[in-house]
């Protein structure tokens, strides 16, 4: 939501919630019982440990060894991120909540100001302010570690830190809640539909409900892969697995109303409605009426990260002088909350133009903290929500339509050094797009003119500063995106930006020398392993190993300059031509980047448009008026940000992907 490319130093804001005491448990510690795996063997491989966790924990806790693996997937891949907590304050494969120790210790960036509007035509009158902490107590969802170390007798600081101790703190969770709901400690993973779906944190029983399902998807379809840390985890495959679903009645969460909410039926949605009101010297917020898809497309779908934890967003939205986005994401559960229709305008994405062709997601997250990690549970209620809406607005499921907000063009000159970073280098955008039913792979063969951008996650970590104020390299961790050099050299100088009018560096915010996951470039050279793409009008290298590859071959539409022109101007916004605004709607600039493309580069483009503008500066929608030109362009990858070219002033070649 709010990573600016600007202030990567800014003085960051100490997050911290109110002490509050724990009830004590009511019943007796769950100390292990008898029947435990046996310990391990010096024959035993140190990437086995994990999984013999799961056993030991298993049959201490009588709770079936493929339930705990299941929900621990769902929670964390079965990643421990080094101890780290999550952005809800979460740890360790089961991800018990200690909100209270994370947020504690926790920094991140305070907030600038912004106009996450877009839209020279109507002035930005309100900044953004930084989030305060809520000051009511911790919910229940985000202390489970406290109760884990009371069930277990087993010191809080070991189950933030040691991954087989944190796997026994979950099984005695989930032992501790069938106990409560009155179900036995039975060996069939049919029986613990209900503790599973409480386990999940959730208030009500539509999210639980959604959570207990994934669970059991997994749980059917088994996993297996290699951990963070290196540990190889498998789960076999039950296929004929059917769960009790009726046990979800005895766990007595309460019902909330969806309150017409556009949403699929396989995720929880609640609404918490953005305010349109007017206020002020004929003000209005926070958000524009519309008319979509009738009377304009929707042709983008926008990722953001939240900046915040969960109940200051939600506080947020409700602010009519604040900006506005369409849905945001729980972390602990996936919840969705849906705050603008689709038919309307949110103000997200401070581009106005992509604005009013999109649809903006927030996620519980933080930018500068890598192992401010993303629940399992959130990345797949996202993927189901992009699904449904892609199907909806007929949006295709490309990185040139699912955005990060970090892709959007500044609109004009001016803009460019102050747009967002969000979700930034540590979403996982091949994981995503897996869930999403469209894997990125090889389209082409190896001499293919474009590429795919794909290192893999876990072990792709290039180094970033800017995590901190302190000034030292944020923590190791997998990530999405390859640093670009001017060189075939990684002592050779990194590619500038010159819209951002600073010289690049390896700030977390700086996107000035980075590709991302699923973007796709034409290739420009190659030597050795080595490959060279056009970049932001210039040749970019970036280390491409066969046997280790983070660029895959791909086909695809290029576009390069007509022949005789020397260079043509990048936009930031696909305006129309002066002539087709009508009466009583002001004309909007067509003003080229501080970017041009010059003869002989080529750039992947997407779909070509006509130029567009939607008009709304009233409270009132009586004057709205969508504005269509005779001016084509093509959306391309230019930079790390996509931009737009007139369609008069390019060859295309290649064919459609």
């Amino acid at each position: 939501m709010r990573g600016s490319a600007t202030d990567p130093t800014s003085t960051p804001g100490h997050r911290r919630l109110r002490r509050t005491a724990f009830p004590l448990a009511s019943a007796a510690l769950l100390l292990p019982l008898l029947g435990a795996a046996p310990a391990p063997t010096a024959a035993d491989s140190p990437t086995d440990r994990l999984q013999h966790a799961f056993a030991t924990a298993a049959a201490d806790y009588h709770v079936p060894q493929s339930v705990l693996l299941a929900v621990s997937y769902l929670q964390s891949r079965w990643d421990a991120h080094g101890g780290a907590p999550s952005v809800t304050g979460g740890y360790g494969p089961m991800h018990l909540t200690d909100a209270r120790t994370a947020l504690a210790t926790a920094e991140h960036f305070a907030e600038g100001t912004e106009d996450a509007r877009g839209d020279s035509a109507r002035a930005a009158r309100h900044p953004v302010v930084a989030e305060v902490p809520a000051e009511s107590a911790v919910p229940a969802r985000l202390r489970t570690l406290p109760r884990a170390a009371e069930l277990t007798g087993i010191r809080a600081e070991e189950l933030r830190t040691d991954p087989a101790a944190n796997v026994a703190g979950g099984a005695a969770l989930l032992a501790a809640t069938q106990k409560e709901l009155g179900e036995p400690l039975s060996a069939d993973p049919a029986d613990w539909y209900g503790a599973v779906a409480r386990f999940s944190g959730a208030d009500d029983t539509a999210t639980a409900a959604a959570y207990a399902d994934d669970v059991y998807d997994v749980l059917r379809t088994g996993e297996e892969r290699v951990t963070d840390d290196g540990q190889r985890v498998s789960l076999a495959a039950q296929p004929r697995l059917t769960a009790d679903t009726g046990r979800l009645g005895r766990t007595g969460l309460r019902t909330l109303p969806t309150d017409g909410t556009e949403c699929p039926t396989s995720v929880s949605c609640v609404s918490v409605p953005a305010p349109y009101e007017e206020f002020g010297d004929n003000d209005y917020g926070n958000h524009d009426l519309g008319d979509r898809p009738a009377s304009q497309s929707v042709k983008y779908i926008v990722i953001h990260d939240t900046e915040g934890a969960w109940d200051g967003v939600m506080n947020l939205i409700k602010d009519p002088t604040y900006v506005s986005w369409n849905y945001t994401i729980r972390s602990t559960d996936g919840l969705i909350a849906q705050h603008v229709k689709g038919k309307d305008v949110a103000w997200h994405a401070g581009n106005w133009y992509v604005n009013a062709k999109s649809i903006g997601i927030e996620h519980e997250g933080f930018l500068t903290s890598p192992d401010a990690w993303y629940t399992e549970a959130m990345y797949r209620s996202s993927a189901r929500l992009v699904r449904y809406l892609a199907r909806t607005y007929d949006v295709p499921l490309d990185r040139q339509h699912i955005l990060g907000h970090d892709n959007v063009p500044g609109p004009t000159a001016s803009t460019v050094p102050g747009m967002h970073t969000d979700p930034g280098p540590y979403w996982d955008w091949r994981h995503y797009f897996r869930l999403l039913g469209h894997p990125f792979r090889p389209t082409a063969g190896r001499h293919a003119e474009a590429v795919t951008i794909l290192p893999d996650y876990t072990s792709n970590r290039p180094v970033y500063t800017g995590c901190t104020t302190k000034g030292e390299p944020c923590a190791a961790h997998g990530s999405s995106e390859v640093r670009l050099y001017t060189d075939h050299d990684e002592n050779a100088p990194l590619v500038k930006d010159i819209g951002l009018k600073t010289d690049p560096t390896d700030g977390v915010n700086d996107l000035s020398s980075r590709v991302s996951t699923g973007q796709q470039y034409a290739v420009a050279d190659r030597w050795g392993d080595w490959t060279a793409i056009w970049y932001l009008g210039q040749k970019a290298w970036f280390r491409n190993p066969v046997k280790d590859p983070t660029a895959v071959p791909a086909k695809g539409v290029l576009v390069r300059p007509r022949d005789g022109l020397a260079s043509i101007p990048v936009y930031g916004r696909a305006y129309p031509e002066k002539e087709a605004y009508p009466a009583g709607v002001p004309a909007q600039s067509v003003v080229p980047l501080p970017y041009t493309i010059p003869a002989g580069q080529k750039y992947v483009a997407g779909d070509e448009v006509p130029g567009e503008y939607y008009y709304a500066v009233t409270f009132t929608p009586d004057s709205h008026r969508v504005v269509v030109g005779q001016d084509l362009y093509y959306e391309i990858q230019y930079g790390h940000r996509v931009g737009f070219v007139r369609a008069a002033d390019v060859t295309v070649e290649g064919a459609a992907r």
